[in-house]
């Protein structure tokens, strides 16, 4: 039986011209596809048969066209290596603009937000997923319930039970592709209800605060201290978003009154708190501070994500919403999940076969002794410089002397060494002095790098 047109190698796009015949034709189109650079060097074309029952033009006249452009070194043609465009430099066509190089990338970074990528466990993930595949029934690859897989959803239920004191049911939590989309569906949801305003910290991320703008929502901030986020001044915001636990980027916990102070506001309100609780997993000197969650679930949102245990390219989030706002919250994410299924099912898995917590204390040791490395090196070569803040996460503060920290910032450029000031998450209605101070991202460097990056910061620190 003959093969249809449909059966047959790769695809490849082509406008013969009509005039000087067919052979010509492809020629001249072949060769305008390769100096466009619409055909990059290296690109494997299909075989003359391939090409030929798609253009419906003889076999022949496919093959000497390649022969010609051979010639020509547009093309090359080499036994078991198929017929690909030959290196050469593109020249772009006339009335292109000229791309602009890119800046150079910094050779160290220290930016906070990102674990070691290098250190994700990909063996133990690679199995996991080979087991969920297997066991998946066949209604998993279908659209879904729009707050994700059933395995994820019971699997987390239990495993922040044990590790972060949430109280939920498989049924509250929603699975989101990260923590903006869980700030996205939560903004649309309080729009809806009517809510104006959400309470924000004094210092955080501009692009959570811009999220919430997005949704028509107003983001005052509230004062910070050595206590933590103030919540006194709040009213009848509506909501406010929290970072309890770890206080980003200051690295405090929010002192134990004001947590309650907290939630006695939304039990008066009818408010609603946000708790991101970013980076729970890790910490070094002092006992975990259970989820804000535990002490009301029915006036708390707990988010979560996978991106600093494991890795933000995942995507993977995760909501564990009061029982009243589950349906709103569906109905906000949409009416089918919108998360993969198949990283959906093997992070379930991941999490059940005990995979997870192996992987969080494994990290835990190694982000310790960098916290360990970091401020033994900041007290030996920067005795004026204090770091605060590294009783748990993955980043420190290091306090600047007054004055200092745009010129450190500046010398950190000239090292090479990408790095934020405290002033990069300042809220622009901040109450409180403007602290001088650095926010480092220890976590962020591989093991091969960290050394380098360390010597870096050294090298800028007054």
């Amino acid at each position: 039986m003959a093969n249809s047109w449909a059966t047959l190698g790769v695809d490849l796009h082509l406008e013969p011209t009509g005039s000087g015949g067919l052979r010509r034709g492809l020629t001249d189109a072949l060769r305008d596809a390769v100096r466009s650079g619409r055909l990059v060097p290296g690109t494997r074309l299909p075989s003359s048969r391939s090409l030929a029952a798609d253009l419906g033009i003889a076999r022949n006249t496919v093959a000497e066209a390649y022969a010609d452009l051979v010639a020509e070194g547009w093309l090359t043609a080499r036994q078991g290596s198929g017929t690909r465009v030959a290196d050469r430099a593109v020249v772009p066509p006339a009335g292109t603009a000229p791309r602009r190089r890119a800046p150079g990338r910094p050779a160290h970074s220290l930016i906070p937000g990102t674990p070691d990528l290098a250190a994700f466990p990909r063996t133990e993930w690679l199995k996991a997923a080979r087991r969920a595949l297997a066991t998946a029934p066949f209604d998993a690859l279908g659209y879904g319930d729009p707050r994700g897989r059933p395995e994820l959803r019971t699997a987390l239920a239990g495993y922040l039970a044990r590790a972060r004191g949430v109280r939920t049911d498989p049924e509250n939590v929603m699975i989101t592709a990260g923590f903006s989309h869980a700030l996205r569906i939560l903004g649309a949801l309080l729009r809806a209800r009517g809510v104006r305003t959400v309470a924000v910290e004094s210092y955080g991320l501009d692009v959570h605060w811009g999220l919430l703008r997005d949704a028509g929502l107003a983001t005052p901030a509230l004062p910070y201290d050595d206590l933590g986020t103030d919540p006194g001044p709040l009213d009848e915001e509506g909501a406010v978003l929290l970072t309890p636990a770890h206080q980003f980027p200051m690295g405090t916990p929010l002192h134990p009154d004001r947590r309650a102070a907290v939630v006695d506001w939304a039990r008066r309100t009818g408010g609603l708190v946000l708790e991101d609780d970013y980076d729970g997993e890790f910490r070094y000197d002092r006992q975990p501070v259970g989820a804000l969650q535990g002490l009301d679930p029915d006036r708390v949102v707990h988010l979560g994500t996978a991106s600093k245990s494991l890795a933000p390219g995942l995507r993977l989030g995760w909501m564990a919403l009061p029982p009243s706002l589950v349906e709103e919250a569906a109905a906000a994410k949409g009416r089918i999940d919108t998360c993969g299924v198949l990283d959906q099912l093997t992070l379930a898995e991941f999490l059940t076969c005990g995979a997870y917590d192996r992987h969080v204390r494994s990290a835990r040791l190694r982000y310790r002794r960098r916290r360990d490395a970091l401020a033994a090196a900041v007290a030996d070569r920067a005795p004026e410089v204090t770091v605060t803040g590294i009783a748990a996460g993955l980043h420190a503060v290091l306090r600047l002397p007054p004055g200092t920290e745009q010129s450190v910032i500046q010398a950190a450029t000239w090292q090479g060494l990408a790095l934020h000031g405290l002033a990069f998450h300042r809220h622009e209605q901040a109450l409180a002095e403007p602290l001088d101070a650095l926010v480092v991202g220890y976590g962020t460097p591989p093991d091969s790098a960290w050394a380098g990056a360390l010597e870096a910061l050294c090298r800028v620190l007054p």
